[in-house]
């Protein structure tokens, strides 16, 4: 938890210590260095807590470097192979590989065989994200769609960014090296400002009301009885808290992205407010949605070669979509949940056949049911909690405050604001000097107050640390 800690974005040691030492190192050093002071924060930020990680980090970044120099447009496709399988195993090993024990261990002792003790294998933060980010840049690469990064030091540089290191977005390399290599026309204190207002916001997000809704899901998570009513606000609770709590991350990724001279991709498009699953998948954690087609649904034949090879393939991409999220037969679940309604949207339009209000409401049930899935610890858990969610001829004592229902209001009203209102609250783009200084005078003044709610409260982990 002390690495938490260390490297949260809505900490105060991030907030009052790390960030402004860095910010003014990195805007006093002339233009040569800003990429080392980068790095050098970078590296800091990612070994605070658990230098180790770090080391393999660096290590596997420099094997992923020097492989890529030895392949090139369609060539040498068995080191391509060999520096793929190399970050997956590095994945599997420390994501998988206790999950893996732990049900071995389950069957031999149902067969009456001990299974030796083990000592399990602690998970680097993020590294779901930066393998994935260097499979792509490896693949580019071999493709011809990508430039080789110019040295080693680029390379580590684009796979440690520290504001998309630990939860994305997930960047490719193509998208950010004339970036890397030259920043100069993004390095504007228009842009350095709307950075600062998207810190503020994601922080908003995240403090105000991702951690406020997480105490309700915890409570209702944690009951033996709820009652179907009860059980229901409690899924809201956590529908919501997962949404503000990744696209606050996302929120501040970026933001701190502009303040540096970077300009990463959007990762959320308001995705409640999607009409059907296919829609929801082009709306939520975009750049996950973008890799897994690109890198796998495209090279397994995508949807030409038939209708039955099309829905085997959308199969494999979701179960391998939930496993990445985490080591948990719940994960599988859900992965298989989206597989199935994505599948039924795709081939039977389920729900176009419905009004566009009947269709978002199907869709938005659908895609909270399956957060049990998510949510829950385990797979019994999760029976339980639906189990709950049945039990309408139940009542119970529950308590939700003022303040948990006054948040989930405003959730529920911010995730489904019209189109024109929502951009409004995330861009920035032509805004005049008197405006940009009243939204910078706001975005301060929000800082002070989640500051003060830091104070007086630990702020909690982002969800999608541990994945």
């Amino acid at each position: 938890m002390n690495y938490f800690r260390s490297v949260l974005f809505s900490s105060t040691i991030f907030l009052v210590w790390f960030l402004p030492i860095f910010l003014i190192a990195y805007l006093a050093v002339p233009k040569g260095f800003k990429n080392a002071t980068a790095l050098l924060g970078s590296l800091v930020f990612y070994a605070w807590g658990a230098p180790i990680f770090c080391g393999v980090l660096i290590a596997s970044a420099g094997l992923d470097y020097i492989i890529s120099l030895r392949i090139g447009k369609g060539k040498s496709k068995m080191l391509l192979f060999t520096a793929v399988g190399v970050n997956v195993a590095t994945l599997f090993v420390f994501k998988y590989f206790n999950f893996f024990i732990d049900n071995a261990q389950v069957i031999a002792s149902s067969i009456g065989f001990s299974f030796p003790a083990y000592m399990e294998i602690a998970l680097p933060l993020g590294i779901s994200f930066f393998t994935f980010q260097k499979i792509s840049y490896l693949v580019d690469v071999y493709r011809g769609d990508a430039e080789k990064a110019d040295s080693y030091w680029d390379y580590l540089l684009y796979v440690a960014l520290f504001p998309q290191l630990i939860a994305g977005p997930i960047v490719r390399f193509k998208e950010i090296a004339h970036q890397i290599r030259d920043r100069s026309e993004n390095e504007t204190w228009v842009l350095k400002l709307a950075g600062f207002q998207r810190f503020a916001l994601g922080l908003v997000k995240k403090v105000l009301i991702a951690d406020v809704l997480g105490q309700l899901a915890d409570h209702a998570f944690a009951a033996e009885e709820l009652g179907m009513l009860n059980a229901l606000v409690g899924l809201l609770g956590f529908t919501f808290q997962i949404y503000f709590d990744f696209s606050a991350y996302s929120d501040m990724a970026i933001g701190l992205g502009l303040m540096m001279g970077f300009k990463l991709p959007e990762n959320f498009d308001w995705p409640y407010a999607a009409f059907g699953f296919r829609s929801f998948w082009r709306k939520w954690h975009m750049t996950l949605s973008a890799w897994m087609r690109d890198y796998l649904y495209f090279p397994l034949g995508g949807n030409v070669d038939g209708k039955a090879k099309t829905i085997r393939n959308l199969w494999i991409v979701f179960l391998l979509s939930g496993l990445w999220h985490g080591a948990s037969w719940n994960f599988v679940i859900w992965g298989i949940w989206h597989g199935f309604f994505i599948t039924l949207d795709k081939y039977t339009n389920f729900f176009k056949r419905h009004n566009p209000w009947v269709g978002g409401l199907l869709t938005f049930g659908l895609v909270m049911l399956s957060w049990v899935w998510f949510r829950a610890e385990t797979l019994g858990d999760a029976l339980h909690y639906f189990g709950e969610l049945l039990s309408y001829d139940r009542m119970t004592d529950f308590e939700v405050s003022s303040r948990q229902w006054f948040t989930l209001a405003i959730a529920i009203t911010f995730a489904f604001l019209p189109p024109t209102l929502h951009d409004a609250a995330r861009h920035y783009h032509g805004d005049d000097g008197r405006r940009l200084a009243m939204k910078t005078i706001v975005s301060f003044l929000f800082i002070l107050l989640c500051l003060g709610q830091l104070a007086v409260s630990d702020g909690q982990p982002f969800i999608y640390f541990r994945f």
